[in-house]
């Protein structure tokens, strides 16, 4: 049995990735959980699974969670302080991490589980996108296990060769006969509406997804397709695609998680109904196929599947994604920092629909190139954009 710490633990895949814990409780000890201000989520959690350690990043949070532990019947010690954290993540208490907190803020805790050479389920997308060859490096240097648990992600690896997943980071697609690597993507709820409603679109409205249960800032990153721009990123690095190994096909059925096409013509496809437990239960299985709790693909009653292109004026996210993918690690930082910001402005209100893909835009065309040699230098960039971003929004300055 493995001790596991979940990462976003009151998050959407901490949620399929505890319901995966449910159906095979022999495999897992949970032993960490971490999220950020949904106290009364996480005291259940605490109640139900009685975790050896429990943290909050929100200080107001911790404090109301330590009061209701207090006269619970659960035994698990509070840990408020960020270095802590860390030192518990590269500690011999802690054997595998779910690494699923939404955004930049789960850099810190995903690279100290690296450095420790843990097995990573790999769920938050932005370490990736981030930092980039610094966390691959990493992963090479510790000897860690990595696994993707996006689901695009994850159906490249299944479809991949046993030398190829052995060489996360690191592929050889050519060598191994890869011609591309298909990764597709729904389009969103908004794949058919009308350009001309764009700007009048509300967070309502982007926020519910044809196909997927998820959050808020990943839901509203899937309209825009900025969710499939930072997978892009993502699967460059994880298999070591060049711009021409990597292509977007969208599939609004969302059966089929991706493909991976070869030389001699064939194209391996993972497929499957649109359910996170799938992916996490195939990488907490270590490859082993376990219980996930989700439903067989009924073929007779799916609906007939289709493919297009994507179109770059309805996602400009997605263009400004791809482009900035194999211009540094400084452009991505900067285009992951300052979608957090927007929309976290659009949800609030604050700009338009239209104008996250602006926001990013204006912020990309004045950031300097860098070269980047430490995750400091990284997490000032990320600062620095989300302080421009912010002025931007304040002063009004988007058409």
């Amino acid at each position: 049995m493995k001790n596991l710490a979940i990462l976003g633990a009151t998050g959407s895949i901490g949620a399929s990735t505890l319901s995966v814990c449910r159906s095979n409780p022999e495999r897992y000890n949970v032993t960490l959980l971490v999220a950020s201000k949904s106290v009364d989520k996480m005291l259940l959690l605490c109640t139900e699974f009685n975790p050896t350690y429990v943290a909050m990043s929100c200080p107001v949070a911790a404090s109301e969670l330590a009061n209701k532990l207090k006269h619970s019947n659960c035994n698990s010690q509070l840990i408020n302080d960020e270095q802590a954290l860390l030192q518990l993540l590269q500690s011999n208490e802690i054997d595998a991490v779910m690494a699923a907190i939404v955004g930049g803020a789960g850099l810190k805790t995903t690279l100290a589980a690296v450095e420790a050479g843990k097995e990573i389920f790999l769920a938050n997308k932005e370490s990736l996108v981030m930092s980039g060859q610094l966390f691959i490096d990493a992963v090479k240097k510790s000897g860690a296990k990595l696994w993707p648990v996006d689901s695009e992600h994850n159906a490249i690896y299944q479809a991949l060769s046993p030398a190829l997943q052995e060489s996360i980071g690191h592929c050889d697609l050519r060598g191994e006969g890869v011609s591309k690597i298909l990764l597709t993507g729904s389009g969103g709820p908004f794949l058919n509406k009308s350009l001309s409603e764009f700007p009048t679109i509300t967070p309502a409205q982007a926020i519910k997804h044809p196909n997927w249960s998820m959050g808020q800032k990943i839901s509203i990153d899937s309209a825009t397709m900025m969710n499939k721009g930072l997978e892009y990123i993502e699967a460059r690095w994880l298999f070591n695609a060049s711009r021409e190994q990597l292509q977007v096909i969208i599939h609004p059925q969302s059966v089929i998680h991706s493909m991976v096409q070869y030389i001699d013509g064939s194209v391996i496809a993972q497929m499957g109904n649109p359910d996170m437990r799938t992916p996490i239960a195939h990488v907490m299985g270590g490859g082993t196929r376990i219980e996930s709790g989700v439903g067989h693909l009924d073929f007779f009653s799916s609906p007939e599947f289709s493919f297009m292109a994507p179109d770059f004026e309805r996602y400009p996210c997605l263009k400004l994604a791809m482009d900035a993918c194999y211009q540094g690690q400084h452009a991505t930082t900067v285009l992951n920092a300052v979608n957090e910001v927007a929309v976290d402005a659009f949800l609030s209100g604050n700009i338009k629909f239209t104008q996250i893909s602006q926001l990013v835009d204006r912020v990309l065309q004045q950031t300097e190139t860098r070269e980047i040699s430490a995750i400091e230098q990284l997490l000032e960039i990320d600062t620095q954009a989300k302080d421009a971003a912010l002025n931007m929004i304040q002063r009004d300055l988007l058409c």
